[in-house]
C-alpha cells in the first residue's frame, strides 16, 4: 500500500513536494506491475501529513497506466463516506481498470472523522451500516435504505454496475470482533492490519473470525485472509536493511508523535524485532511471513510501501528483492485458496 505522503510544513515548496509524492506513487505502481506483483493498493486519509484524500482517482490514473496488477484500496474509510459515492466511483474505476479493482473497508486509524461529522464513537456503527447498505447498491438494482445516516433511498439503481458482479470486499481490521463477525456473515475476506502491535496479540481475533465463519456454515477451504505490516524493506543482508531503514522509521515515529500518537517501538531494531515489519534479508522475510503464517493463515500480504527518508536506489531495490526471491518462494509454500 502507498500511503502517499510528504512530511514537510506547508509553505513555497509544498506544490513541488505534493506532485513529487504523487509522482512516486504512480512510479511504484509501474514498476510493480513490471516486476509481477500480484496488487497495488492506496491507502485513505484526510489529514496531515497524508495526500490519500482522493484513492479512486489515483487508481483511475493507476488503471491507464497498467493492465495487469490488481488495484486495491487500503483502506476505503467507509465509516466516514456516503456509501452511493463509493458504489459509483468505485465501479467506474473497475470498468477503466478491466475489473481489477478490489476494496478493503475500514473505520480507519488517526484524526479525520470530525471533517465528515462524525465523533469516534460513531464510527464504528457506520462502518457496519455503510457497509450493508454498499452490498445492497452492488448485488441489486433497486435498493431502498431508511433515512439514518443519509437521505433515504427510494428503488435507487446505482451505475454503473460493477464489471462482473460485486467486486471482492476485504474487512480491514485490527482490534474488532464486530468487524470480522460482518466479515463472515457476508463470506468476505479480512485483512488483519496488524500494524500496532504484535502478530501475536492479534490471535484472538483471527480465531473470532474463524469461529463466526463455521458458525455461518461456510466451508473452512473457502476461508480467505490477509495480514497487514506496517513497513517493508528488502535489502541483500540485515545489517544494510536496518542501516537503510531507520530513517524511515525516525521520520514515521517522529510524524506519529506530530499528530498525537505514541510509537510501540522507540527504536528501529525494536520494530523490526517485535513488530509484524517486513525488514531484512530475503531469507528473514521469507521466514517472518511464514511465523505470521502460523498465526493468520493468510494468502495475501499486505505491506506498507513508504520510501519516505529512503534513498529511491534503496525502494527499487527492495522491490526487486521481494520480486525476484521473496514472492517466488511463499507463492510456492502459500498458495493461494481457491478464487
Amino acid at each position: 500500500m502507498a500511503p502517499i505522503r510528504y512530511l514537510d510544513s506547508a509553505g513555497a515548496d509544498e506544490p513541488a513536494a505534493t506532485r513529487a509524492s504523487f509522482d512516486l506513487t504512480v512510479a511504484t505502481a509501474l514498476r510493480m506491475e513490471e516486476l509481477g506483483f500480484d496488487g497495488f493498493g492506496v491507502g485513505e486519509r484526510h489529514h496531515w501529513p497524508f495526500l490519500s484524500s482522493a484513492p479512486p482517482v489515483v487508481l483511475a490514473h493507476v488503471a491507464a497506466l497498467t493492465s495487469r496488477i490488481r488495484l486495491f484500496t487500503g483502506v476505503t474509510l467507509l465509516s466516514m463516506l456516503d456509501p452511493v459515492r463509493v458504489a459509483e466511483d468505485y465501479a467506474t474505476v473497475d470498468h477503466l481498470s478491466g475489473g481489477r479493482i478490489e476494496l478493503i473497508v475500514g473505520k480507519g486509524a488517526g484524526p479525520g472523522g470530525e471533517t465528515f461529522g462524525l465523533t469516534p464513537d460513531q464510527q464504528r456503527p457506520a462502518l457496519a451500516d455503510n457497509f450493508r447498505l454498499l452490498h445492497e447498491l452492488w448485488t441489486r438494482d433497486d435498493v431502498s435504505w431508511p433515512a439514518v445516516r443519509r437521505p433515504r433511498l427510494d428503488k435507487v439503481r446505482a451505475l454503473p454496475r460493477p464489471l462482473r458482479g460485486r467486486p471482492r470486499i476485504w474487512h480491514g481490521s485490527s482490534s474488532s470482533p464486530e468487524s470480522v463477525a460482518l466479515a463472515a456473515e457476508f463470506g468476505d475476506p479480512v485483512v488483519f492490519s496488524n500494524a500496532g502491535a504484535s502478530s501475536a496479540s492479534v490471535r484472538p481475533l483471527v480465531e473470532h473470525y474463524r469461529a463466526e465463519w463455521a458458525r455461518h456454515g461456510r466451508p473452512a477451504d473457502r476461508l480467505f485472509t490477509g495480514a497487514g505490516t506496517p513497513g517493508f524493506l528488502v535489502a541483500k543482508t540485515s545489517q544494510a536493511a536496518i542501516a537503510a531503514y531507520r530513517p524511515v522509521y525516525e521520520r514515521l515515529i517522529a510524524m506519529q508523535r506530530s499528530i498525537g500518537g505514541r510509537p510501540s517501538y522507540p527504536t528501529v531494531e525494536e520494530f523490526i524485532t517485535h513488530s509484524p515489519a517486513l525488514v531484512g534479508s530475503p531469507a528473514q522475510v521469507i521466514d517472518k511471513v511464514h511465523r505470521q503464517h502460523e498465526i493468520f493463515g493468510h494468502s495475501l500480504a499486505v505491506f506498507s510501501v513508504d520510501p519516505d527518508g529512503l534513498p529511491e536506489e534503496d525502494h527499487w531495490t527492495s522491490l526487486e528483492l521481494f520480486a525476484g526471491e521473496v514472492a517466488p518462494a511463499l507463492r510456492t509454500a502459500l498458495p493461494d485458496p481457491p478464487p
